[in-house]
């Protein structure tokens, strides 16, 4: 997946959230302004190949107010599906950017 095309997507309002996503979002009370902060300063940490589901990658960024927030992102037609995001923590990372042991 391609950064460029996430920024346009989530700029253009061109994205939508899966049901999981937007449950987790609310259970780590992300609004969405803030996912889309993270986003948009983000960028790509992970890329995973079409596990059904189809491509899709992990963005790591930071809302302005400096939460760490790790998005799964894939492509519904031509739009982008936000498929989990959560605030990421130890043990599963280390920091935003290194998964733990």
């Amino acid at each position: 997946m391609d950064l460029d095309w996430i920024h346009r997507c989530v700029r253009d309002g061109a994205y939508l959230y899966s049901r999981h996503g937007d449950r987790e979002r609310g259970n780590d009370g992300l609004i969405l302004e803030e996912v889309e902060q993270a986003i948009l300063t983000g960028r790509i940490l992970e890329q995973y190949d079409d596990s059904g589901r189809g491509e899709s990658c992990l963005v790591v960024g930071f809302t302005h107010w400096g939460k760490p927030v790790h998005v799964v992102c894939g492509q519904w037609d031509d739009r982008m599906v936000i498929i989990t995001v959560y605030i990421s923590t130890p043990p599963k990372f280390k920091t935003p950017f290194k998964r733990g042991d």
